[in-house]
């Protein structure tokens, strides 16, 4: 093949490999990888949620018991449940991480509930959070901030 085509055919695959090319956000403590932690953009004073993936890649479920940050009053653990034709979002007393097994965190779901928020959080910047296990104990990730109106992580380089 010649240059020029080989040249071509590398542009005209370089679309597809976007995908490829993005990497996760990874914390690792013990068996368990915290994935693409983010959260949305809320002014100071605000509530503002938490989302991220839990991946236990060890034989021991594990247990989020509870969550800080210097950016909010208080943190807290919450899911959502229908309650007639409403969601809902409900304190929980923790998350459980099966062994060898994955608990996403994400809007309309489980998540990490930033109550009072003591700064604004703005796209672009990350938030402190410390993540307290019952097993594994605590590690501390950075929440991505993302638009206000974002369902999903962005992947930043």
């Amino acid at each position: 093949m010649s240059t020029r085509r080989s040249l071509i055919l590398a542009a005209g695959l370089l679309p597809l490999a976007g995908p490829a090319l993005a990497h996760d956000t990874v914390t690792e403590l013990g068996a368990l990888r915290i994935v693409n932690p983010w959260t949305r953009a809320a002014g100071q004073g605000m509530q503002g949620g938490g989302y991220l993936i839990i991946r236990n890649t060890g034989a021991t479920p594990d247990r989020l018991v509870s969550a800080t940050s210097p950016a909010a009053g208080r943190m807290e653990l919450h899911t959502h449940i229908r309650d007639g034709d409403v969601m809902r979002m409900r304190p929980v007393t923790d998350i459980p991480v099966p062994a060898n097994g994955e608990v996403t965190l994400q809007p309309g779901g489980l998540h990490l509930m930033l109550i009072g928020l003591t700064r604004p959080m703005n796209d672009g910047q990350s938030i402190p959070v410390t993540l307290r296990f019952a097993q594994a104990g605590e590690v501390t990730v950075q929440l991505a901030v993302q638009a206000a109106g974002a369902r999903t992580p962005a992947h930043r380089h």
